[in-house]
C-alpha cells in the first residue's frame, strides 16, 4: 500500500521534485477531505531537529504531529491510522494525501 501511495504522489502530485530543502515555516494549506468537501488552514513546521514538528489549524480545530523527510517526501505523523505523505517540490509548496490516499492537502509557503 506505501508503494501505491508513493506512485499516486510521483504521479499526480510532482509536477517538479525539489532538491534536499529546508520545509520550515508558515503554510496556507487547501485541501479535500475523502468525503469530497474542502478545507482551508494554517500549517507550522519546525525543522530545528532531527524530526520535524507540525502543527496545522484547520476552522476550530487543531493537529500535531512529527515527520521525518526521505529523499523527497515528509512523512507527517499525526495520530492517525496513516501517515500524511508530502512530496517537496522545488517551488516550496508541499503537495500531499492523507486519509490512505482518499484526501489530499496542498501546503503554499506564505
Amino acid at each position: 500500500m506505501t508503494r501505491r501511495l508513493l506512485l499516486t504522489l510521483a504521479l499526480l502530485l510532482t509536477p517538479v521534485l525539489a532538491l534536499a530543502q529546508s520545509v520550515g515555516g508558515t503554510y496556507t494549506a487547501q485541501g479535500r477531505n475523502p468525503n469530497g468537501s474542502t478545507y482551508t488552514g494554517t500549517v507550522w513546521i519546525d525543522d530545528a531537529g532531527d524530526a520535524l514538528s507540525v502543527d496545522w489549524e484547520v476552522g476550530s480545530s487543531s493537529y500535531s504531529g512529527t515527520g521525518t523527510i526521505k529523499g523527497n517526501v515528509l512523512i507527517v505523523n499525526w495520530g492517525d491510522t496513516y501517515p500524511v505523505y508530502y512530496v517537496i517540490l522545488s517551488n516550496g509548496e508541499l503537495h500531499g494525501t492523507w486519509a490512505n490516499g482518499t484526501a489530499l492537502e496542498r501546503l503554499i509557503p506564505r
